[in-house]
């Protein structure tokens, strides 16, 4: 019996020495550190903006590993993060300098260095913003920037709220390409301050983020600065089409038709919308992806004119801008063209027809001049 108690004994000790152990071992958590010196820095070029990092300390035990890191950024008040995996120490992005930028960043260990699960550190954060001078009524209002033709940018804007005379805005820019910011050479002004800028041509901007800021001075109080990004390709307002035309396919079919409009713009880059009317009334208004619109028609007297203007579409812009309505061009009915005609031609054969009946009378009239008598002498 002592002997049994003995073996029962052991084997508990055993048990209880084994689940410890087991304990003991599952209990080693493997951990790593967020990277170093996570900043956001500036380069000037409004808006386009680094964030970078250092490797975390300690990781001499996963000299094999790839190590990852997971980004988190945002501009400050927004709903959502932009989040990036990379093995790389920086990344860039454009932000809305009107507001603050926050960011962080955990280091990864992928499952494959740590028996199964993935490892990640605790997060870095980092902030920045810039510091904000003037009030913001004294920033510039209604901002516009059109892409004529995508072939010239103009963009306007109005002075801010209360401000002084002295008052006067400069414009910088930036796109991928440039060496720095750039500013305005050529500004559009009213009583003799900049309320617009006229730019150059633009090498290689298409498809990217274009960062402007408009910044002031004024001798009595500081100007908020303002900043855009714009992509140019989707603030493109393109020329109005050409060369309209109608063509009667059959008795109840009209072919409208025009000509892409002039300029750099490819064909496969255009919508259109027409719009038809019937005696200044509206009769159709369309949107096609073609230079060609076939009408249906049952009333042949009745006078058509159409309008077209073009937009930039899906294929070649994420949004554009309408242009301008194309000049009119109308048509008549065949049956009014009769009318016409007949309008014309019945005073005309009228008057045709009395020339020829008075001229017949005084052909026919007797000639009343005395007959000369020839004198022959013998």
């Amino acid at each position: 019996m002592a002997f049994v108690c003995l073996a029962i004994g052991c084997l508990y000790t055993f048990l209880i020495s084994t689940t410890v152990g087991c304990t003991s071992s599952s209990d080693t958590e493997i951990k790593v550190n967020p990277p170093q010196d996570f900043e956001i820095v500036d380069p000037g070029y409004l808006g386009y903006l680094y964030l970078q990092w250092q490797p975390p300390l300690s990781l001499d035990h996963f000299k094999e590993c790839t190590v990852e890191y997971e980004l988190k950024y945002r501009n400050i008040g927004s709903e959502t993060w932009k989040t990036i995996v990379t093995k790389n120490l920086h990344y860039k992005d454009g932000f809305d300098l009107n507001k603050g930028i926050e960011a962080k960043i955990h280091t990864l260990l992928p499952w494959q260095c740590t028996n199964g699960s993935e490892v990640q550190s605790s997060w870095a954060e980092t902030t920045y913003w810039i510091s904000p001078q003037g009030i913001p009524e004294s920033k510039v209002q209604d901002m516009d920037c059109v892409y004529y033709n995508w072939q010239y940018l103009l963009c306007s804007w109005k002075p801010g709220i209360g401000v002084l005379l002295d008052t006067n805005y400069n414009l910088f820019y930036w796109y991928e390409g440039l060496d720095h910011a750039v500013q305005c050479v050529d500004y559009i002004k009213a009583d003799g301050q900049n309320i617009g800028c006229r730019f150059p041509y633009l090498e290689a901007s298409d498809y990217k983020d274009f960062y402007i800021c408009v910044n002031g001075s004024s001798e009595n109080k500081p100007i908020r600065s303002s900043y855009f990004t714009f992509q140019l390709q989707n603030i493109v307002k393109p020329l109005p089409p050409v060369y309209l035309t109608f063509t009667r396919e059959s008795s109840c079919e009209i072919k409208l038709k025009w000509s892409i409009p002039l300029g750099p713009i490819p064909a496969r880059c255009f919508d259109y919308e027409i719009e038809i009317r019937e005696d200044d009334t509206t009769l159709v208004t369309a949107t096609v992806e073609n230079e060609t619109y076939t009408l249906k028609t049952t009333n042949e007297t009745r006078q058509l004119c159409f309008v077209v203007r073009s937009k930039v579409n899906i294929y070649c812009s994420d949004d554009g801008i309408w242009s301008e309505w194309s000049d009119k061009q109308c048509w008549e009915g065949e049956d009014l063209l009769k009318k016409t005609l007949l309008r014309f031609w019945v005073p005309f054969g009228f008057i045709l027809i009395l020339v020829i009946f008075v001229t017949g009378l005084l052909l026919r009239k007797p000639n009343t001049y005395p007959k000369m008598v020839r004198c022959v002498t013998l």
